[in-house]
């Protein structure tokens, strides 16, 4: 039996529903009330929708006391709304402009766990300009020099290996519309920032904060150009 693909695409299409796992793609893990109010809808109708998007193994619920929060199931379900932005963009209208109108959103921010805009871009660009990675046949893959640079900054190959996630990939940006790094190693570039407090995450937003020092010692590090 195939896999229902008008299934998941009805899930995904209704416009409550798609706000709802685009606010997701955060990676923190929202209450229904939250997300109630990120899709314009009541408690009552969220609890439907939410109920439908459980059911169909796109997020999971936490439960913390008596209180109920929700995740995307899985990086997967990530990527796939974040192919849908951009394939939604390309079919828009020619006079609308791709990605966030939120100018921090489109400088800096988080795609479920990896950096995503302006600053994600400009940092895949030096990696592969400095031979970290090769881009082959659609595939992104690390070089040896990529993986000796790595272990310099502290990244433990053992520990990434052990992901179910690939090590590395390239993931097309929706507002930039160029790659970016995903894959457990952009994972670990994006928690290394924010360890390092050059970078932190808005609390209301999806947007990556870095402050001006930060962001000098993130440009160093990784041989971008600061300005």
């Amino acid at each position: 039996m195939e896999p229902n693909i008008a299934y998941i695409a009805k899930l995904i299409g209704d416009p409550a529903r798609s706000k709802m796992l685009t606010a997701l793609m955060s990676g923190k893990a929202l209450s229904a009330t939250e997300l109630s109010l990120e899709a314009g809808i009541t408690a009552q109708t969220a609890s439907s929708h939410l109920g439908k998007l459980l059911e169909g193994e796109l997020i999971v619920v936490r439960k913390q006391g008596r209180h109920k929060y929700f995740q995307l199931r899985c990086a997967e379900v990530a990527e796939l709304i974040e192919q849908m932005l951009n394939i939604g963009a390309k079919v828009s209208v020619a006079n609308i402009s791709t990605g966030p109108k939120d100018e921090r959103l489109r400088k800096s921010r988080v795609c479920y766990d990896h950096l995503a805009g302006e600053v994600a871009v400009q940092l895949f660009d030096a990696l592969v300009a400095k031979g970290c990675f090769i881009e082959r046949d659609y595939e992104l893959v690390l070089t040896e020099l990529g993986r000796t640079f790595f272990k310099r900054l502290g990244a433990d190959f053992d520990v990434l290996r052990s992901s179910r996630r690939p090590l590395c990939k390239s993931c097309l940006d929706w507002s930039e519309r160029r790659s970016h790094l995903a894959g457990s190693l952009g994972k670990w570039v994006l928690h290394d920032a924010i360890g390092r407090s050059w970078a932190k995450q808005d609390l209301d937003s999806r947007a990556i904060r870095f402050t001006e020092k930060g962001f000098q010692a993130f440009a160093k590090q990784y041989g971008m150009e600061a300005p």
